[in-house]
């Protein structure tokens, strides 16, 4: 923990305004995005003095109120009337194990099972309170897609029932090498997937089985998510199931095994189109208890109008969330300060939008700093469902999550661009900096899903984040190491703002991402997504 004493804050807001207004002007210039707005908001964002910018924390409520201030001093516009904010309301909830008496019960006995360590769950729908004797479901990959001509659930009504389905999707076979996506994991594959098709299906609840290589994380991973913590969830529109959980691979042996079934000759059994659901010898019964509460957050909003009289009412969208882990412990460092993530995103987008009030586009543009991304998506998705830009109208989505802390490089990351024609802009835009785009690999873990632009990529605007290249132009090796060592600063308390960065890397994404919207912003017409892509709609 570091901490920034009152004057040096006041010199990072004094800079930002000053920056903000410049002496003279740059008339006959393009858009250059500078370092020195960017460090010092990247300063400030990431300092303790905003305590790690916290989902329903008082650290989440200043950085809001220090971005709003931000857009007001670059003269941007409010995106929503005459307003900055919009209002994204979540419900906190944090299991009471204690005062639960839920267990899973097979061949007449409950098993001997701990939450945390052995499972664990939580209420999908914002409900302090639930009672269960649900009968259990053995339902493959839990998986509805009727454009890989797949259904998990044919035959078998699972309303009312707890599903105990697999994380990942299909995988390739020799006949069927391509099928859902082959080694490349789908949205089908994603846990928030198998949450919502379980919702969708009239369950009372769904448990996954968690392995590694499916999770693509350990189990520690979701002991610190749902166990003994607040997790978070959007209180209105459709809500989840009233149960949502995981089970350990050891669980799921034992389960199966005293309700009289092979786990592995059901996993087996799953891997082939014809598979239907399989009812297990056993039940869900008791209450289960969570502490609700519900806050209200907010996304931040800020337009640069466009120039051209017809294509002004069409709008490129920047994107990155606001916020990190806030305060957690009681002891040592406690601010989990997210100076990478994801403060270097959301510095990089006021720097640019700086450059964008200076230099408009024939289309508009907007600059959006969403609420709790590390709670689920939640502030990107709370937009997607309510748009302050007519979906319709949003030519792209541009996402910056965890920015290059490590150098400038000759490379960058599109990925997800090839599955619209953003692909070949997101080419030029790098050929007219002198770098090319990084080769697309095998999205194994499912990047493409984790990150904000998902939200509008859904909904069926083109959206990809921009990631790190890794040809480094000055000292490749060190570079390459100080990226690797942030692996054990990612998520902890430890993400920390260094003032002796070389911030040439984050410069270059945000001059890159700048240089993209633009084209795209003065292009003849909106991208499209390529036939046959999973997420391709119609614009209205």
């Amino acid at each position: 923990m570091k901490k920034m004493t009152k004057s040096f804050a006041a010199s990072v807001l004094a800079m930002s305004f000053a920056l903000a207004f410049p002496a003279h002007a740059d008339a006959g210039k393009t858009a250059v995005v500078q370092e020195a707005p960017l460090r010092a908001h990247l300063a400030f964002l990431s300092s303790d003095l905003l305590e790690g910018r916290g989902t329903g924390q008082r650290g989440g409520d200043l950085t809001v109120a220090y971005l709003e201030s931000q857009a007001l001093a670059l003269g941007l516009k409010p995106g929503n009337g005459d307003s900055f904010r919009q209002s994204v309301q979540i419900a906190g909830v944090k299991t009471q194990p204690a005062e639960s008496t839920l267990k899973l019960e097979a061949g007449g006995k409950a098993l001997d099972i701990a939450f945390g360590k052995d499972w664990v769950f939580a209420p999908g729908d914002a409900t302090a309170s639930h009672s269960f004797n649900a009968e259990l479901v053995f339902a493959g990959y839990g998986i509805t897609a009727p454009d890989e001509k797949w259904n998990d659930f044919k035959g078998v009504d699972v309303k009312g029932k707890i599903i105990v389905v697999m994380v990942n999707d299909p995988q390739p076979t020799a006949e069927q090498p391509s099928r859902f996506n082959g080694k490349g994991l789908t949205y089908y594959g994603r846990w928030s997937y198998k949450f919502e098709e379980a919702q969708r299906q009239g369950a009372a609840g769904v448990l996954l089985i968690h392995t590694t290589p499916t999770a693509s994380y350990g189990w520690s991973v979701i002991q610190n998510s749902w166990a003994g913590v607040e997790r978070f969830q959007l209180a209105a529109g459709t809500l989840g199931t009233p149960l949502q959980g995981w089970i350990t691979d050891d669980t799921a042996r034992a389960l199966f095994t005293a309700s009289g079934q092979d786990l592995d000759a059901l996993r087996a059994a799953a891997e082939k189109a014809d598979f239907k659901p399989v009812p297990l010898a056993a039940k869900l019964n008791g209450e289960m208890k969570a502490a609700v509460r519900k806050v209200e957050q907010f996304n931040v909003s800020a337009v640069v109008p466009g120039t051209d009289p017809k294509l002004k009412d069409e709008v490129v969208i920047y994107s990155a969330h606001w916020d990190h882990l806030g305060k957690q412990g009681d002891s040592g460092d406690t601010i989990f300060n997210g100076a990478v993530d994801n403060a270097s995103g959301s510095a990089a987008l006021l720097a640019m939008a700086e450059q964008a009030r200076r230099f408009p586009a024939k289309r508009s543009q907007m600059f959006l700093w969403v609420a709790a991304e590390e709670q689920g998506l939640l502030g990107s998705a709370a937009y997607a469902s309510s748009p302050l830009w007519p979906l319709a109208k949003t030519a792209a989505n541009l996402n910056l999550d965890s920015l290059n802390f490590a150098g400038a490089t000759r490379d960058i990351g599109a990925q997800g661009s090839e599955r619209t024609e953003l692909g070949k802009l997101a080419e030029a835009a790098a050929k007219g900096m002198g770098m090319q785009v990084a080769e697309a690999k095998p999205d194994l873990a499912g990047g493409y899903f984790r990150s904000d632009h998902f939200s509008f990529a859904k909904n069926g605007v083109p959206a990809f984040s921009i990631t790190s290249g890794r040809d480094y132009l000055k000292d490749a090796e060190a570079a390459k190491a100080k990226m690797a060592a942030y692996g054990k600063r990612y998520h902890q308390a430890s993400d920390e703002y260094d003032p002796s960065w070389d911030l040439g890397g984050i410069v270059q994404m945000a001059q890159y991402t700048l240089n993209l919207g633009r084209l795209i912003a003065n292009g003849a017409k909106l991208p499209e997504w390529k036939a046959g892509d999973a997420f391709a709609v119609p614009r209205n």
